[in-house]
């Protein structure tokens, strides 16, 4: 591989590209999966590598593509920046706090709602959709978003990490405490998650490939790290391009052979209400608790950001004769993007506070 100076400031400048245009890009992978979706759908159900004699090797393309997402973000993690975190914890404990609390105010709500509607499983299949989300942790794009606006960066990968580190615990309490909500089959589906999660999706779907991106830069020599960020990165950003496409292509594939309006108007209300809900209560409580304006900004950000990508592989890994109940995933994961940009670029005030963290 070449390794020249030229070559790595092409590819930081290649990153930069994709990044200040991820939200277009991100449009650009939903329409492909609506027009042109059955390479995602071969990409999704698993193809098999031919060894010989009829064997063949699985490729599961999407946890494949997850962990490549997330153990660049641990890469990306710098340990000096998280030392300030560990002085001054008031900010990250917060962010914890409002991430798996939200949900337990949020979803209840939304379901008080969806029980007194005409679907016939009083919007089960929508709520599952939506507890498998918010049950996600902080999605590692936030520290993309943070960096291009006023966010503590810091703040942000702290955010990520931490809950990261914490989801086999924190994502199997908020699959079980909502599970009641639903109705018949999907309470006892969202209960056997639970299990299942508990038994080692998060850990090794989630936070194996994270830690290893944290191990691998602590472990490497500087230059060599420089090298290797300039080769994981673009090629990251670009599998959840494709990851994105692949979860896409699951639901709209769905949708366009047999389209359902209401369906589609219903994932889009219901994704709109908890996105615009998870927001605001970072907002408030960034107020409420006299933060400074980019810390605040920061905490928004990991109220808000579920990591779409990990609930949409759990879901299709749970519930795979469902793929329509995609669709409230990909729209929060469009939706998210969308009220992010907005959050990043929104200049509030900075506080005086001499302690503000």
């Amino acid at each position: 591989m070449d390794t020249t100076p030229a070559n790595r400031d092409g590819t930081d400048r290649t990153t930069a590209w994709l990044r200040r245009r991820l939200g277009r890009a991100v449009a650009v992978a939903y329409l492909l999966a609506l027009v042109l979706p059955a390479p995602g759908l071969w990409l999704r159900h698993a193809p098999a590598l031919p060894l010989g004699d009829g064997a063949g090797l699985p490729l599961p393309v999407s946890s494949s593509l997850l962990g490549l997402v997330l153990f660049s973000a641990g890469l990306q993690v710098p340990a000096h920046a998280l030392g300030r975190l560990l002085r001054r914890p008031r900010a990250l404990v917060a962010g914890l706090v409002l991430h798996m609390t939200a949900p337990l105010l949020i979803i209840p709500l939304v379901a008080f709602v969806l029980h007194r509607s005409p679907d016939a499983d009083g919007g089960s299949g929508l709520l599952t959709a939506m507890i498998m989300i918010v049950a996600m942790p902080v999605a590692a794009g936030a520290t993309v978003w943070t960096g291009k606006g006023q966010g503590d960066q810091p703040t942000m990968v702290g955010l990520v990490l931490v809950s990261t580190l914490l989801s086999p615990l924190s994502i199997p309490v908020t699959v079980e405490a909502l599970a009641p909500l639903l109705d018949g089959g999907y309470a006892r589906t969202m209960t056997a998650a639970g299990h299942t999660l508990s038994g080692g999706f998060a850990l090794t779907g989630v936070v194996g490939p994270c830690a290893a991106g944290v191990l691998c830069r602590l472990v490497v020599p500087r230059h060599r790290l420089n090298r290797l960020l300039s080769t994981v990165v673009p090629v990251a950003l670009a599998g959840s391009l494709v990851l994105t496409y692949v979860n896409a292509s699951g639901a709209l594939g769905s949708f366009v052979a047999r389209p359902r309006p209401l369906l589609l108007a219903a994932a889009l209300a219901v994704a709109a209400v908890v996105c615009a809900l998870s927001f605001a209560t970072g907002r408030v409580a960034g107020r409420v608790l006299r933060l400074d304006a980019s810390v605040s900004s920061s905490l928004t950000l990991a109220c808000g950001m579920n990591n779409s990508s990990a609930g949409a592989v759990l879901l299709t890994t749970t519930l795979p004769d469902k793929p329509h109940l995609l669709l409230p995933v990909l729209a929060y994961g469009l939706l998210q993007k969308t009220a992010a940009n907005r959050v990043v670029r929104t200049r509030p005030r900075r506080s005086s506070r001499p302690d503000a963290a």
